[in-house]
Protein backbone atom coordinates (compact mmCIF):
# COMPACT_ATOMS: atom_id res chain seq x y z
CA UNK A 1 0.00 0.00 0.00
CA UNK A 2 1.62 3.22 -1.17
CA UNK A 3 1.74 6.35 0.99
CA UNK A 4 -0.45 8.15 -1.55
CA UNK A 5 -3.13 5.48 -1.29
CA UNK A 6 -2.94 5.51 2.51
CA UNK A 7 -3.40 9.28 2.45
CA UNK A 8 -6.37 8.99 0.09
CA UNK A 9 -8.05 6.47 2.40
CA UNK A 10 -7.40 8.62 5.48
CA UNK A 11 -8.71 11.76 3.79
CA UNK A 12 -11.82 9.91 2.61
CA UNK A 13 -12.52 8.67 6.16
CA UNK A 14 -12.00 12.15 7.64
CA UNK A 15 -14.13 14.00 5.10
CA UNK A 16 -16.94 11.43 5.01
CA UNK A 17 -17.01 11.25 8.82
CA UNK A 18 -17.18 15.03 9.13
CA UNK A 19 -19.92 15.39 6.52
CA UNK A 20 -21.82 12.44 7.99
CA UNK A 21 -21.82 13.91 11.49
CA UNK A 22 -22.92 17.30 10.13
CA UNK A 23 -25.84 15.72 8.25
CA UNK A 24 -26.78 13.67 11.34
CA UNK A 25 -26.97 16.80 13.49
CA UNK A 26 -29.03 18.54 10.81
CA UNK A 27 -31.58 15.84 9.97
CA UNK A 28 -31.77 13.93 13.27
CA UNK A 29 -31.22 16.64 15.88
CA UNK A 30 -32.60 19.52 13.82
CA UNK A 31 -29.56 21.82 13.77
CA UNK A 32 -30.04 24.35 10.95
CA UNK A 33 -27.33 24.69 8.33
CA UNK A 34 -27.81 28.44 8.11
CA UNK A 35 -27.42 31.01 10.91
CA UNK A 36 -30.48 32.96 11.92
CA UNK A 37 -32.88 30.18 10.90
CA UNK A 38 -36.17 30.48 12.79
CA UNK A 39 -38.79 27.91 13.69
CA UNK A 40 -42.39 28.35 14.73
CA UNK A 41 -43.17 27.56 18.36
CA UNK A 42 -46.76 27.17 19.50
CA UNK A 43 -47.84 28.22 22.97
CA UNK A 44 -51.02 26.37 23.95
CA UNK A 45 -52.90 27.39 27.06
CA UNK A 46 -55.57 25.27 28.73
CA UNK A 47 -57.89 27.28 30.99
CA UNK A 48 -59.85 25.28 33.57
CA UNK A 49 -62.88 26.89 35.21
CA UNK A 50 -65.25 25.49 37.82
CA UNK A 51 -67.24 26.49 40.88
CA UNK A 52 -66.00 25.14 44.23
CA UNK A 53 -68.38 24.48 47.14
CA UNK A 54 -66.01 24.79 50.09
CA UNK A 55 -65.10 21.12 50.15
CA UNK A 56 -61.73 19.49 49.32
CA UNK A 57 -61.07 19.86 45.62
CA UNK A 58 -59.20 17.52 43.28
CA UNK A 59 -58.79 18.54 39.63
CA UNK A 60 -57.32 16.09 37.11
CA UNK A 61 -56.47 17.08 33.51
CA UNK A 62 -55.13 14.84 30.76
CA UNK A 63 -51.78 16.07 29.38
CA UNK A 64 -50.15 15.46 26.01
CA UNK A 65 -47.43 12.81 26.14
CA UNK A 66 -44.94 12.93 23.25
CA UNK A 67 -47.39 13.82 20.47
CA UNK A 68 -46.15 12.64 17.04
CA UNK A 69 -44.22 15.25 15.01
CA UNK A 70 -44.05 17.61 18.00
CA UNK A 71 -41.50 18.25 20.73
CA UNK A 72 -42.60 19.41 24.18
CA UNK A 73 -40.39 22.40 24.89
CA UNK A 74 -41.70 23.73 28.21
CA UNK A 75 -44.63 23.29 30.55
CA UNK A 76 -46.06 25.73 33.11
CA UNK A 77 -48.73 25.01 35.71
CA UNK A 78 -50.36 28.10 37.21
CA UNK A 79 -52.06 26.98 40.41
CA UNK A 80 -51.96 29.62 43.14
CA UNK A 81 -53.20 28.14 46.42
CA UNK A 82 -53.24 24.59 45.06
CA UNK A 83 -50.93 21.67 45.50
CA UNK A 84 -49.76 20.14 42.25
CA UNK A 85 -48.42 16.80 41.05
CA UNK A 86 -48.18 14.74 37.89
CA UNK A 87 -49.10 11.11 37.50
CA UNK A 88 -48.41 8.69 34.66
CA UNK A 89 -51.12 6.16 34.07
CA UNK A 90 -50.89 3.23 31.66
CA UNK A 91 -51.85 5.14 28.54
CA UNK A 92 -51.85 8.79 29.55
CA UNK A 93 -50.20 11.49 31.63
CA UNK A 94 -52.34 13.64 33.92
CA UNK A 95 -51.91 16.80 35.98
CA UNK A 96 -53.46 16.87 39.45
CA UNK A 97 -54.32 20.02 41.45
CA UNK A 98 -55.52 19.67 45.05
CA UNK A 99 -56.80 22.03 47.74
CA UNK A 100 -58.29 21.34 51.16
CA UNK A 101 -61.07 23.91 51.08
CA UNK A 102 -61.92 26.54 48.45
CA UNK A 103 -65.15 28.12 47.39
CA UNK A 104 -66.44 30.24 44.55
CA UNK A 105 -65.32 30.41 40.96
CA UNK A 106 -61.88 28.87 40.41
CA UNK A 107 -59.49 29.19 37.47
CA UNK A 108 -56.43 27.04 36.77
CA UNK A 109 -54.00 27.28 33.85
CA UNK A 110 -51.75 24.85 32.03
CA UNK A 111 -49.40 26.24 29.40
CA UNK A 112 -47.37 24.19 26.92
CA UNK A 113 -44.77 25.23 24.33
CA UNK A 114 -44.34 22.83 21.40
CA UNK A 115 -42.66 22.97 18.03
CA UNK A 116 -42.99 20.72 15.03
CA UNK A 117 -40.22 18.27 14.14
CA UNK A 118 -40.94 15.76 11.41
CA UNK A 119 -40.27 12.21 12.52
CA UNK A 120 -40.22 13.06 16.22
CA UNK A 121 -41.36 10.19 18.48
CA UNK A 122 -42.59 8.13 15.53
CA UNK A 123 -40.24 5.30 16.46
CA UNK A 124 -41.88 4.99 19.85
CA UNK A 125 -43.95 1.77 20.16
CA UNK A 126 -47.48 2.61 21.16
CA UNK A 127 -49.13 0.82 24.05
CA UNK A 128 -50.87 -2.44 23.14
CA UNK A 129 -54.66 -2.29 23.15
CA UNK A 130 -56.60 -3.01 26.30
CA UNK A 131 -58.89 -6.05 26.33
CA UNK A 132 -62.18 -5.39 24.60
CA UNK A 133 -65.11 -4.78 26.92
CA UNK A 134 -68.63 -5.69 25.78
CA UNK A 135 -70.84 -2.81 24.72
CA UNK A 136 -74.13 -2.69 26.62
CA UNK A 137 -76.97 -1.60 24.32
CA UNK A 138 -80.69 -1.83 24.80
CA UNK A 139 -83.17 -2.81 22.16
CA UNK A 140 -83.81 -1.68 19.50
CA UNK A 141 -80.33 -0.03 19.44
CA UNK A 142 -78.52 -3.34 19.90
CA UNK A 143 -80.20 -4.89 16.86
CA UNK A 144 -79.53 -1.77 14.77
CA UNK A 145 -75.86 -1.78 15.77
CA UNK A 146 -75.41 -5.49 14.97
CA UNK A 147 -77.11 -5.04 11.58
CA UNK A 148 -74.85 -2.10 10.76
CA UNK A 149 -71.72 -4.00 11.79
CA UNK A 150 -72.74 -7.03 9.69
CA UNK A 151 -73.42 -4.82 6.67
CA UNK A 152 -70.07 -3.03 6.96
CA UNK A 153 -68.18 -6.32 7.37
CA UNK A 154 -69.52 -7.46 4.00
CA UNK A 155 -67.91 -4.40 2.36
CA UNK A 156 -64.52 -4.64 4.13
CA UNK A 157 -61.58 -7.00 4.40
CA UNK A 158 -59.62 -5.73 7.42
CA UNK A 159 -59.76 -3.27 10.29
CA UNK A 160 -58.69 -0.32 8.14
CA UNK A 161 -61.31 -0.84 5.42
CA UNK A 162 -63.95 -1.65 8.04
CA UNK A 163 -63.28 1.69 9.77
CA UNK A 164 -63.45 3.62 6.50
CA UNK A 165 -66.71 1.98 5.44
CA UNK A 166 -68.18 2.49 8.91
CA UNK A 167 -67.36 6.21 8.86
CA UNK A 168 -68.90 6.47 5.37
CA UNK A 169 -72.10 4.89 6.66
CA UNK A 170 -72.28 7.27 9.64
CA UNK A 171 -71.78 10.33 7.44
CA UNK A 172 -73.69 9.35 4.31
CA UNK A 173 -76.21 11.93 2.99
CA UNK A 174 -78.78 9.12 2.75
CA UNK A 175 -78.58 7.44 6.15
CA UNK A 176 -79.76 3.89 6.54
CA UNK A 177 -82.57 3.20 8.99
CA UNK A 178 -80.23 1.59 11.53
CA UNK A 179 -77.82 4.55 11.35
CA UNK A 180 -80.65 7.08 11.84
CA UNK A 181 -81.80 5.14 14.88
CA UNK A 182 -78.30 5.02 16.42
CA UNK A 183 -77.54 8.70 15.78
CA UNK A 184 -80.92 10.06 16.79
CA UNK A 185 -80.70 13.83 17.33
CA UNK A 186 -77.01 13.78 18.30
CA UNK A 187 -75.43 14.29 14.90
CA UNK A 188 -72.19 15.91 16.08
CA UNK A 189 -68.55 14.96 15.64
CA UNK A 190 -67.89 13.88 19.21
CA UNK A 191 -70.90 11.58 19.41
CA UNK A 192 -70.11 10.02 16.01
CA UNK A 193 -66.55 9.28 17.18
CA UNK A 194 -67.78 7.56 20.36
CA UNK A 195 -70.46 5.64 18.41
CA UNK A 196 -67.81 4.44 15.95
CA UNK A 197 -65.69 3.22 18.90
CA UNK A 198 -68.64 1.19 20.24
CA UNK A 199 -69.40 -0.30 16.82
CA UNK A 200 -65.74 -1.22 16.30
CA UNK A 201 -65.82 -2.96 19.67
CA UNK A 202 -68.81 -5.03 18.51
CA UNK A 203 -66.72 -6.03 15.49
CA UNK A 204 -63.89 -7.03 17.90
CA UNK A 205 -61.58 -4.34 16.53
CA UNK A 206 -59.52 -2.49 19.19
CA UNK A 207 -60.11 1.26 18.97
CA UNK A 208 -59.91 4.33 21.16
CA UNK A 209 -60.78 8.02 21.17
CA UNK A 210 -58.00 10.47 20.37
CA UNK A 211 -58.41 14.15 21.17
CA UNK A 212 -56.32 16.94 19.70
CA UNK A 213 -56.08 20.54 18.57
CA UNK A 214 -55.68 22.17 15.19
CA UNK A 215 -52.94 24.79 15.53
CA UNK A 216 -54.11 28.13 14.21
CA UNK A 217 -52.49 31.31 15.47
CA UNK A 218 -54.62 33.62 17.59
CA UNK A 219 -57.45 31.12 18.21
CA UNK A 220 -59.24 31.40 21.57
CA UNK A 221 -61.68 29.27 23.57
CA UNK A 222 -61.17 26.19 21.38
CA UNK A 223 -62.29 22.67 22.22
CA UNK A 224 -60.48 19.44 21.48
CA UNK A 225 -61.39 17.61 18.29
CA UNK A 226 -62.19 13.89 18.53
CA UNK A 227 -60.57 11.33 16.21
CA UNK A 228 -60.64 7.54 16.07
CA UNK A 229 -57.51 5.42 16.45
CA UNK A 230 -57.70 1.78 15.35
CA UNK A 231 -55.18 -0.94 16.21
CA UNK A 232 -54.03 -3.16 13.35
CA UNK A 233 -50.77 -4.94 12.49
CA UNK A 234 -49.18 -3.97 15.82
CA UNK A 235 -49.71 -0.25 15.31
CA UNK A 236 -52.36 2.40 15.80
CA UNK A 237 -53.83 4.25 12.83
CA UNK A 238 -55.71 7.55 13.11
CA UNK A 239 -58.99 8.26 11.28
CA UNK A 240 -61.10 11.37 10.92
CA UNK A 241 -64.63 10.43 12.14
CA UNK A 242 -66.26 12.70 9.54
CA UNK A 243 -64.20 12.29 6.36
CA UNK A 244 -62.67 8.87 7.02
CA UNK A 245 -59.20 10.02 5.96
CA UNK A 246 -56.32 8.32 7.75
CA UNK A 247 -53.14 9.79 9.16
CA UNK A 248 -52.34 12.78 11.36
CA UNK A 249 -53.58 16.04 9.80
CA UNK A 250 -51.20 18.91 9.21
CA UNK A 251 -50.75 21.30 12.16
CA UNK A 252 -52.60 18.93 14.45
CA UNK A 253 -51.23 18.12 17.90
CA UNK A 254 -52.57 15.05 19.69
CA UNK A 255 -53.51 15.92 23.26
CA UNK A 256 -54.97 12.69 24.66
CA UNK A 257 -54.97 9.07 23.56
CA UNK A 258 -57.64 6.91 25.11
CA UNK A 259 -58.35 7.61 28.73
CA UNK A 260 -61.67 7.92 30.44
CA UNK A 261 -62.04 11.69 30.44
CA UNK A 262 -60.24 14.91 29.58
CA UNK A 263 -61.12 16.73 32.84
CA UNK A 264 -62.24 15.43 36.21
CA UNK A 265 -63.24 17.76 39.07
CA UNK A 266 -64.07 16.50 42.56
CA UNK A 267 -65.54 19.03 45.00
CA UNK A 268 -66.78 21.43 42.32
CA UNK A 269 -69.38 21.81 39.59
CA UNK A 270 -69.88 23.55 36.22
CA UNK A 271 -66.36 22.55 35.18
CA UNK A 272 -65.09 23.20 31.70
CA UNK A 273 -61.77 23.54 29.88
CA UNK A 274 -61.01 25.49 26.73
CA UNK A 275 -57.82 26.15 24.81
CA UNK A 276 -56.10 29.16 23.31
CA UNK A 277 -52.95 29.24 21.22
CA UNK A 278 -50.47 31.68 19.75
CA UNK A 279 -47.56 31.30 17.37
CA UNK A 280 -44.10 32.84 17.74
CA UNK A 281 -40.67 32.34 16.15
CA UNK A 282 -37.55 31.12 17.96
CA UNK A 283 -34.03 30.27 16.85
CA UNK A 284 -33.92 26.77 15.37
CA UNK A 285 -30.44 26.23 16.78
CA UNK A 286 -31.64 26.81 20.37
CA UNK A 287 -34.57 24.42 19.88
CA UNK A 288 -32.29 21.74 18.43
CA UNK A 289 -29.87 22.18 21.33
CA UNK A 290 -32.71 21.81 23.85
CA UNK A 291 -33.93 18.69 22.03
CA UNK A 292 -30.44 17.17 22.05
CA UNK A 293 -30.06 17.84 25.77
CA UNK A 294 -33.45 16.29 26.58
CA UNK A 295 -32.74 13.17 24.52
CA UNK A 296 -29.15 12.85 25.83
CA UNK A 297 -27.77 12.83 22.29
CA UNK A 298 -24.03 11.94 22.45
CA UNK A 299 -23.04 14.75 20.07
CA UNK A 300 -24.65 17.20 22.51
CA UNK A 301 -23.92 15.52 25.83
CA UNK A 302 -20.19 15.18 25.03
CA UNK A 303 -19.59 18.39 23.16
CA UNK A 304 -18.59 22.02 23.54
CA UNK A 305 -22.16 22.77 24.66
CA UNK A 306 -21.51 20.89 27.90
CA UNK A 307 -18.72 23.33 28.85
CA UNK A 308 -19.27 26.45 30.99
CA UNK A 309 -20.25 29.57 29.06
CA UNK A 310 -16.85 31.18 29.59
CA UNK A 311 -15.07 28.23 27.96
CA UNK A 312 -17.62 28.15 25.15
CA UNK A 313 -16.85 31.78 24.33
CA UNK A 314 -13.14 30.95 24.24
CA UNK A 315 -13.74 28.05 21.85
CA UNK A 316 -15.62 30.34 19.49
CA UNK A 317 -12.23 31.84 18.61
CA UNK A 318 -10.16 28.68 18.99
CA UNK A 319 -12.30 26.83 16.45
CA UNK A 320 -11.65 29.59 13.91
CA UNK A 321 -7.88 28.91 13.91
CA UNK A 322 -8.14 25.86 11.57
CA UNK A 323 -9.98 28.06 9.06
CA UNK A 324 -7.07 30.49 9.15
CA UNK A 325 -4.68 27.54 8.75
CA UNK A 326 -6.53 26.44 5.61
CA UNK A 327 -6.23 29.96 4.17
CA UNK A 328 -2.48 29.98 4.89
CA UNK A 329 -2.04 26.58 3.20
CA UNK A 330 -3.98 27.69 0.12
CA UNK A 331 -2.14 31.01 -0.21
CA UNK A 332 1.31 29.47 0.29
CA UNK A 333 1.00 26.17 -1.61
CA UNK A 334 -1.38 27.12 -4.42
CA UNK A 335 -0.92 30.86 -4.85
CA UNK A 336 2.72 30.98 -3.82
CA UNK A 337 2.67 33.97 -1.48
CA UNK A 338 5.67 34.22 0.85
CA UNK A 339 4.96 35.15 4.46
CA UNK A 340 7.09 36.01 7.44
CA UNK A 341 6.59 32.82 9.42
CA UNK A 342 4.17 30.02 8.68
CA UNK A 343 1.26 30.74 10.99
CA UNK A 344 2.01 34.29 12.09
CA UNK A 345 -0.82 35.57 9.78
CA UNK A 346 -3.35 33.48 11.75
CA UNK A 347 -2.44 35.13 15.05
CA UNK A 348 -2.50 38.54 13.43
CA UNK A 349 -5.95 37.72 12.01
CA UNK A 350 -7.15 36.79 15.51
CA UNK A 351 -5.91 40.17 16.71
CA UNK A 352 -7.81 41.84 13.85
CA UNK A 353 -11.00 40.17 15.12
CA UNK A 354 -10.62 42.09 18.39
CA UNK A 355 -9.41 45.39 16.94
CA UNK A 356 -11.45 45.52 13.68
CA UNK A 357 -9.65 45.32 10.35
CA UNK A 358 -8.65 48.94 9.60
CA UNK A 359 -7.53 49.68 13.15
CA UNK A 360 -5.62 46.40 13.33
CA UNK A 361 -3.77 47.02 10.06
CA UNK A 362 -2.72 50.51 11.16
CA UNK A 363 -1.52 49.25 14.56
CA UNK A 364 0.38 46.39 12.89
CA UNK A 365 2.14 48.77 10.49
CA UNK A 366 3.01 51.25 13.24
CA UNK A 367 4.36 48.62 15.65
CA UNK A 368 6.34 46.68 13.06
CA UNK A 369 7.65 49.82 11.34
CA UNK A 370 8.76 51.42 14.58
CA UNK A 371 10.21 48.11 15.77
CA UNK A 372 12.29 47.75 12.61
CA UNK A 373 13.81 51.20 13.10
CA UNK A 374 14.76 50.44 16.71
CA UNK A 375 15.95 46.95 15.75
CA UNK A 376 18.31 48.42 13.15
CA UNK A 377 19.89 50.49 15.93
CA UNK A 378 20.24 47.42 18.20
CA UNK A 379 22.04 45.54 15.43
CA UNK A 380 25.00 47.96 15.78
CA UNK A 381 25.41 47.04 19.47
CA UNK A 382 26.47 43.45 18.67
CA UNK A 383 24.02 41.86 21.12
CA UNK A 384 23.55 38.10 21.30
CA UNK A 385 20.34 36.63 19.84
CA UNK A 386 18.57 35.99 23.16
CA UNK A 387 19.34 39.47 24.47
CA UNK A 388 18.39 41.06 21.17
CA UNK A 389 15.03 39.28 21.01
CA UNK A 390 14.32 40.18 24.64
CA UNK A 391 15.16 43.80 23.90
CA UNK A 392 12.80 43.78 20.92
CA UNK A 393 10.01 42.37 23.10
CA UNK A 394 10.49 45.18 25.60
CA UNK A 395 10.48 47.71 22.77
CA UNK A 396 7.25 46.22 21.38
CA UNK A 397 5.61 46.44 24.82
CA UNK A 398 6.74 50.07 25.14
CA UNK A 399 5.36 50.89 21.67
CA UNK A 400 2.00 49.26 22.46
CA UNK A 401 1.81 51.12 25.78
CA UNK A 402 2.62 54.38 24.04
CA UNK A 403 -0.07 53.80 21.39
CA UNK A 404 -2.64 53.07 24.11
CA UNK A 405 -1.77 56.19 26.14
CA UNK A 406 -1.76 58.50 23.12
CA UNK A 407 -5.05 57.06 21.79
CA UNK A 408 -6.66 57.50 25.19
CA UNK A 409 -5.63 61.18 25.28
CA UNK A 410 -6.94 61.68 21.75
CA UNK A 411 -10.19 59.86 22.49
CA UNK A 412 -9.50 57.04 20.00
CA UNK A 413 -11.01 54.06 21.82
CA UNK A 414 -10.37 51.62 18.98
CA UNK A 415 -6.59 51.97 19.32
CA UNK A 416 -6.81 50.79 22.93
CA UNK A 417 -7.31 47.27 21.57
CA UNK A 418 -3.60 47.18 20.66
CA UNK A 419 -3.15 44.89 23.69
CA UNK A 420 -4.80 42.04 21.78
CA UNK A 421 -1.81 41.78 19.46
CA UNK A 422 0.53 38.86 20.28
CA UNK A 423 3.66 40.59 21.56
CA UNK A 424 6.02 37.61 21.17
CA UNK A 425 4.92 37.06 17.57
CA UNK A 426 5.40 40.73 16.76
CA UNK A 427 8.86 40.67 18.30
CA UNK A 428 9.85 37.62 16.24
CA UNK A 429 8.36 39.20 13.12
CA UNK A 430 10.46 42.32 13.65
CA UNK A 431 13.56 40.20 14.22
CA UNK A 432 12.98 38.06 11.11
CA UNK A 433 12.28 41.07 8.92
CA UNK A 434 15.36 42.83 10.23
CA UNK A 435 17.57 39.84 9.38
CA UNK A 436 15.87 39.56 6.01
CA UNK A 437 16.58 43.26 5.36
CA UNK A 438 20.26 42.74 6.09
CA UNK A 439 20.56 39.59 3.96
CA UNK A 440 18.19 40.13 1.01
CA UNK A 441 17.36 43.82 1.11
CA UNK A 442 14.18 45.84 1.62
CA UNK A 443 12.47 44.38 -1.48
CA UNK A 444 12.22 40.92 0.10
CA UNK A 445 11.01 42.48 3.37
CA UNK A 446 8.16 44.19 1.51
CA UNK A 447 7.25 40.97 -0.30
CA UNK A 448 7.13 38.80 2.84
CA UNK A 449 5.67 41.52 5.05
CA UNK A 450 3.04 42.39 2.46
CA UNK A 451 2.28 38.68 1.95
CA UNK A 452 1.86 38.16 5.66
CA UNK A 453 -0.47 41.13 5.94
CA UNK A 454 -2.49 40.04 2.88
CA UNK A 455 -2.91 36.49 4.19
CA UNK A 456 -3.87 37.85 7.62
CA UNK A 457 -6.53 40.07 6.03
CA UNK A 458 -7.93 37.16 3.96
CA UNK A 459 -7.96 34.91 7.04
CA UNK A 460 -9.72 37.66 8.99
CA UNK A 461 -12.40 38.02 6.31
CA UNK A 462 -13.04 34.27 6.32
CA UNK A 463 -12.91 33.87 10.09
CA UNK A 464 -15.36 36.75 10.67
CA UNK A 465 -17.84 35.53 8.07
CA UNK A 466 -21.14 34.89 9.81
CA UNK A 467 -21.68 31.49 8.18
CA UNK A 468 -18.13 30.34 8.99
CA UNK A 469 -18.44 31.43 12.62
CA UNK A 470 -21.77 29.63 12.95
CA UNK A 471 -20.53 26.45 11.27
CA UNK A 472 -17.26 26.11 13.18
CA UNK A 473 -18.95 26.47 16.57
CA UNK A 474 -22.19 24.55 16.01
CA UNK A 475 -20.69 21.93 13.68
CA UNK A 476 -17.15 21.37 15.01
CA UNK A 477 -17.17 18.19 12.91
CA UNK A 478 -16.18 20.48 10.03
CA UNK A 479 -12.66 20.27 11.52
CA UNK A 480 -12.42 16.75 10.09
CA UNK A 481 -13.27 18.05 6.62
CA UNK A 482 -10.79 20.91 7.09
CA UNK A 483 -8.07 18.46 8.11
CA UNK A 484 -8.74 16.28 5.07
CA UNK A 485 -8.48 19.26 2.71
CA UNK A 486 -5.20 20.42 4.26
CA UNK A 487 -3.74 16.89 3.95
CA UNK A 488 -4.75 16.74 0.28
CA UNK A 489 -3.17 20.14 -0.38
CA UNK A 490 -0.07 18.95 1.45
CA UNK A 491 0.76 16.65 -1.47
CA UNK A 492 0.51 19.34 -4.12
CA UNK A 493 3.88 19.83 -5.81
CA UNK A 494 2.84 21.63 -8.97
CA UNK A 495 3.36 25.23 -10.00
CA UNK A 496 2.02 28.06 -7.88
CA UNK A 497 -0.17 30.72 -9.45
CA UNK A 498 2.53 33.31 -8.83
CA UNK A 499 5.00 31.20 -10.83
CA UNK A 500 2.93 31.08 -13.99
CA UNK A 501 4.11 34.52 -15.05
CA UNK A 502 7.62 33.09 -15.41
CA UNK A 503 6.40 30.98 -18.31
CA UNK A 504 4.27 33.65 -19.99
CA UNK A 505 6.90 34.16 -22.71
CA UNK A 506 7.00 30.46 -23.54
CA UNK A 507 3.20 30.32 -23.75
CA UNK A 508 3.13 33.35 -26.09
CA UNK A 509 5.78 31.77 -28.32
CA UNK A 510 3.83 28.51 -28.42
CA UNK A 511 0.63 30.32 -29.40
CA UNK A 512 2.39 32.33 -32.16
CA UNK A 513 4.03 29.18 -33.61
CA UNK A 514 0.66 27.43 -33.78
CA UNK A 515 -0.91 30.42 -35.55
CA UNK A 516 1.70 30.20 -38.31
Amino acid sequence: MTPRFKLAVLVFVLVSSGIGLILYKHFSLGFPLWPGDKQQVWTIEAKIEFVAHGDPVVVSLALPDNPPHFINLKEDFASSGYGFSQEKATVERRAKWTSRAVSGKQTLFYRLDVYEKKGAHLKKSFDPPTPLSPVELEEPFKTAALNLVTDVQKRSVNAETFTIELIKSLNSPDLEQSVRLLLGERNNERFKAQLAIDLLSLAEIPARIVRGLYLESGRRRQSLVSFIEVYESDQWQLFNPITGTSGIPENFVIWQRGGQSLLDVTGGSQSLVHFSMIENARASRDLALRYGENTKAPLIDFSIYSLPIEEQNAFKYILLIPIGALIVVIMRLLVGLRTSGTFMPILIALAFIQTTLLTGVLIFLVVVGTGLIIRSYLSHLNLLLVARISSVIIVVVAIMAGISIISQKLGLSQALTVTFFPMIILAWTIERMSILWEEDGPHEVLIQGGGSLLVAVLAYLCMTNRVVEYFTFNFPEVLLVNLGLIMILGQYTGYRLSELRRFRTLMEQDVSSKSK
